[in-house]
């Protein structure tokens, strides 16, 4: 893909911030810089270049760890000075080992976004991959599609009725069991989070 550089405003020291974000779930990644080479590999390549402040060398993020990063969309914020890149990352992001390599909280906050649930679907896949013992979520999985989808069920049925009440907070409980049950379905189907993003999706269009 060609772009025209000339429309993109790289700072004096000719670059521009690149964020990547894991584009199933929302979840930003990571923060680094690219200049007009890095920009045009990674368009052209499909997987994301940076250029190193430090090293002063163009990288392919992923070249020694095999933690690359494929490029499915890429937004110029209203400056064009930035760029949001939405990835699909293989391994972990940041050199330390983690998923993101914003893990430093400064102000911590116990409510969930929709993010959590890419960490949720991470989670119940591990529990499938490598069992845990005492894991209820280990446990289902080794029981098979009966059970899981007997509590599924079960599970549904309690939302109806929390719904027929005037307790939030039950309501609350209650879609929260049939959300982690429902990810548990459909890990054991093979079906992702972003399988049925993408359809919600179609369905929108």
């Amino acid at each position: 893909m060609q772009l025209d550089m000339s429309t993109i405003k790289f700072s004096s020291h000719g670059l521009i911030c690149a964020i990547a974000q894991d584009h199933a779930t929302g979840e930003v990644l990571m923060q680094a810089y690219m200049n007009e080479e890095a920009l045009q590999k990674t368009l052209e390549t499909g997987y994301a270049h940076y250029y190193s402040r430090s090293r002063k060398c163009l990288w392919k993020k992923g070249e020694t760890s095999g933690h690359v990063q494929k490029v499915v969309s890429a937004t110029f914020d209203c400056d064009r000075d930035c760029i949001l890149l939405g990835i699909e990352q293989t391994g972990a992001a940041c050199h330390t080992g983690a998923r993101s390599c914003f893990h430093d909280p400064v102000i911590e906050t116990k409510k969930g976004g929709l993010t959590f649930l890419g960490e949720l679907e991470r989670v119940v896949d591990d529990r499938k991959a490598n069992p845990v013992e005492g894991s209820y979520t280990a446990y289902l999985f080794g029981r098979g599609i009966d059970k899981i989808a007997q509590k599924m069920g079960e599970e549904a049925v309690e939302v109806v009725i929390a719904s027929k009440n005037e307790d939030k907070d039950e309501l609350v409980r209650e879609i929260a069991d049939l959300t982690y049950h429902l990810m548990v379905l459909m890990e054991s189907k093979g079906v992702t989070l972003e399988d049925v993003c993408t359809e919600l999706k179609r369905r929108h269009k």
